[in-house]
């Protein structure tokens, strides 16, 4: 999965040589808070430091043995660090470094994932402008309803995705927390001032209260958040989806030169990137609920979760970068047809602008019950024989009882359904 959907940035951040690394750098913070405390020789942790290394290899070698990926790691680095190896891991258990260290590659991650959520986010104000003022048929329940703009759309979008980027620096800020309190979290052989130090150095605030391990309600956060972002982009993409249809055609996806859309039917274009888009969404949103199972766990610890962490943590980050930069192009290279979205605004013959003729009768003084069976009755000739509604209007005589030809036409005005577009803009772009 991973090395199908990845970008370097965010697999060089799971890859065993980063999370040894910052394994090692706990390991390394904590022998110097203990030598400002007196615990251990300062020119034991200058020597710690300069000696300190680690070979993946290696590690992997002792795991096989020891059946202890910690175990295993303080192993090989012991046979760099030599005699000065005792001071190593003082007091700690190995949550207090699995789980910190979690937190340090689940910040790295965020952090390219908000990125990619700027990235998207310019990309759709540029296209929210550029068709601003392009009408087309708003839809309800996949019916005609009422118009909208092309850009209308592409700032709902914009909106939502700001709410992401909010939801996201929260989430972010939820997972940035380490903990070195020891077995149970009561700091029996660690000072508190050494998680401190750690956390300090490492980018962290301190848990106020933890066990054998951080609470896994700050990482369902995490990973709901993630579902939720994973969730927006495939409703873009449904929408695409369905503007791609042969029957509407109003945007589609860029078919490159070369590219084939089908084995059987060279005619076909399908919006493939679409599709994937809806796909990845689902897994992550199953990452999410694997997360909210590991919140509950026996007592102070149990290993229930780890197991889960290992796929999820870089699975769903992975994804979700992928996710998003694959909309990113998707939507910067969108192919929108203003022309088709204009010959659908006008194929159900004037009926989207039933509700201005309904508006407008009771202002004439029908009562809305009179107004909207007048409306309706006039209406279903459109669906049934496939008759002109403006025509029918000025053709029924109880009608025009209550509206002059004149007022009638009025209702059938584009501009009137549009003059409230630039409001909205200023509400979502603030501009």
């Amino acid at each position: 999965m991973i090395e199908r959907y990845s970008r370097p940035e965010m697999t060089r951040i799971w890859e065993p040589e980063n999370r040894y690394r910052k394994w090692l750098e706990i390991e390394i913070y904590a022998c110097e808070a203990h030598a400002e405390m007196g615990r251990i020789p300062k020119e034991a942790v200058a020597r710690i430091r300069a000696k300190a290394n680690f070979d993946v290899d290696r590690i992997d070698e002792i795991e096989r043995t020891v059946k202890h990926d910690v175990i295993a790691f303080l192993t090989s680095v012991a046979d760099y660090i030599g005699d000065d190896s005792r001071f190593v891991h003082l007091g700690l258990t190995s949550s207090d470094v699995l789980d910190t260290s979690f937190a340090m590659l689940l910040k790295e991650a965020a952090e390219l994932i908000i990125a990619d959520i700027k990235r998207l986010m310019a990309v759709i104000k540029v296209r929210a402008y550029e068709h601003k003022m392009t009408p087309m048929m708003g839809r309800s329940h996949g019916i005609h309803a009422e118009p909208v703009t092309f850009g209308l759309k592409m700032a709902l979008w914009y909106d939502e995705m700001a709410r992401n980027l909010t939801r996201m620096e929260s989430a972010l800020a939820t997972i940035s927390y380490g903990k070195l309190s020891g077995a149970v979290g009561t700091f029996a052989n660690i000072d508190p001032q050494v998680e401190a130090y750690v956390c300090k150095k490492a980018g962290l605030t301190p848990a106020p209260c933890s066990t054998q391990v951080l609470q896994r309600d700050r990482h369902a956060e995490f990973f709901t958040t993630m579902a939720i972002v994973a969730s927006s982009i495939e409703k873009f993409s449904v929408e695409i989806r369905h503007l791609q249809r042969t029957e509407v055609l109003e945007a589609e996806e860029f078919f490159s030169k070369g590219q084939k859309g089908s084995s059987a039917m060279p005619h076909k274009r399908n919006p493939v990137l679409s599709e994937n888009l809806t796909g990845l969404a689902r897994l992550i949103r199953g990452y999410a609920v694997s997360a909210m199972e590991n919140i509950p766990l026996w007592h102070e610890r149990d290993i229930s979760h780890s197991s889960v962490e290992r796929i999820i943590g870089p699975d769903a980050t992975v994804l979700l970068d992928f996710m998003l930069n694959r909309a990113i192009g998707l939507i910067e290279h969108l192919v929108v047809y203003p022309e088709n979205m204009l010959r659908n605004l006008n194929q159900m013959r004037g009926l989207i602008f039933s509700q201005r003729v309904l508006l407008k009768l009771a202002e004439g003084g029908a009562s809305r019950e009179k107004a909207y069976s007048l409306v309706q009755r006039n209406a279903m000739k459109v669906w049934e024989e496939g008759k002109d509604f403006q025509e029918e209007l000025l053709a029924d005589a109880e009608v025009t009882a209550f509206l002059s030809e004149a007022e009638i036409k009025e209702a059938f005005d584009l501009a009137y359904h549009l003059k409230h577009v630039d409001t909205i803009f200023k509400r979502v772009f603030g501009v």
